[in-house]
């Protein structure tokens, strides 16, 4: 049976797309196996698994190319893993992330706290509508990605979000040094021990919430 298959998507660059789909795949491993999918030209999750190889760092999951066909590559990685993470390319290539949204079966898009953002995202939210079409199973949320702990989402911002026809996930992921640790590391922040229980806590909430609804 093919393995279940979720994207991280945002036609907006600097939302911390790859840092979750590592971190995403780096959670869902402890339950099955995970080929995580970089479709993303510019790389990071490929520089990310160089650096960890270089830093002596382990237990990464496997990073697999996407290559000039990425939806190939996502079929094979589906027939060997319980769980494909598929990181998608940002605004360069639209196309191949409108490719990519036709085959997965979920897809995340994560957005930062602020209104530009938010108003940003509308465009990735139409291509989710678009794959539908295509791909009609797809099922999509928002992530609130570094939220700011002493901060919440003003009603003027609450309402945009409702306005984007695609749900919110309850729960979000904080601006935490973390994050950033484990990328110098060249780990996951599972790896972190103490110093990254927080900021796998809050990924195992998102794998959670997808898992549920």
């Amino acid at each position: 049976m093919a393995g279940q298959i979720i994207a991280l998507a945002s036609l907006k660059g600097g939302c911390g797309k790859s840092t979750l789909a590592l971190n995403l795949a780096a959670g869902l491993a402890r339950s099955g196996s995970v080929g995580l999918v970089d479709s993303d030209p510019q790389g990071a999750l490929r520089h990310w698994a160089d650096w960890a190889e270089s830093a002596g760092g382990e237990g990464l999951p496997q990073v697999l190319a996407g290559g000039a066909d990425p939806v190939a590559v996502i079929v094979e990685a589906a027939r060997r893993h319980r769980y494909v993470v598929v990181d998608c390319p940002p605004s360069l290539d639209r196309v191949v992330t409108r490719r990519v949204l036709r085959r997965v079966d979920r897809v995340l898009i994560p957005v930062l706290p602020s209104p530009l953002d938010l108003w940003a995202c509308a465009e990735t939210v139409a291509a989710v509508r678009e794959a539908r079409e295509h791909n009609p199973g797809l099922r999509a949320w928002l992530l609130i990605n570094q939220a700011e702990p002493s901060s919440a989402l003003s009603r003027a911002m609450s309402r945009a979000l409702s306005s984007l026809d695609v749900p919110t996930l309850s729960c979000a992921v904080r601006r935490r040094a973390a994050f950033r640790t484990a990328a110098l590391e060249g780990v996951s922040v599972y790896q972190l021990g103490a110093r990254g229980r927080e900021a796998a806590r809050e990924i195992d909430q998102v794998i959670e919430e997808v898992n549920r609804t």
